[in-house]
């Protein structure tokens, strides 16, 4: 028979599916989102083995590969010394002469609703190490950026 007239399986034309990406660089996490690593772990082993569709298993499965490998190099950071932003500091500056408040967490932590910004975002970035009342560059401009607390 031609190739022409041969009816190709579905699963051919699907996208492959890889596993999640991870940030590169070291996976420093709070004390609390380290718990939330392990409650990710046990929650999608859960669900691995309520799964009963293959497909559905085999999504619930790349998720808890992502984070049990995680949870493997997950390294609990060190409590913020006082006086400079650090890793797990709450910070409240001024961006453009407006007053907002973060938390500097690890990238699966962040959640800039709930006011927690990963370490290794810009604005993270540019506030390490600076203490309470330095005015400091970002986004191309020269005294965006004012640290009014940190705590």
């Amino acid at each position: 028979m031609s190739v022409a007239f041969r009816r190709e399986s579905d699963e051919e034309h699907k996208e492959p599916k890889f596993d999640r990406p991870v940030l590169p660089g070291r996976n420093l996490v709070t004390q609390a989102g380290f718990a939330a690593i392990h409650a990710h772990v046990a929650a999608f082993e859960r669900k691995v083995a309520d799964a009963t569709d293959d497909a559905a298993r085999a999504e619930l499965q790349r998720d808890l590969r992502y984070w049990r490998q995680r949870a493997a190099t997950a390294e609990i950071a060190p409590e913020p010394g006082a006086g400079q932003v650090n890793f797990g500091s709450h910070v409240r500056f001024k961006l453009n002469g407006r007053e907002k408040s973060v938390q500097i967490v690890g990238s699966d932590e962040a959640n800039p609703s709930d006011s927690k910004v990963g370490f290794q975002a810009p604005l993270a970035q540019a506030m390490m190490l600076a203490e309470v009342g330095d005015i400091l560059s970002f986004q191309g401009r020269a005294d965006a950026l004012e640290i009014v607390e940190i705590s």
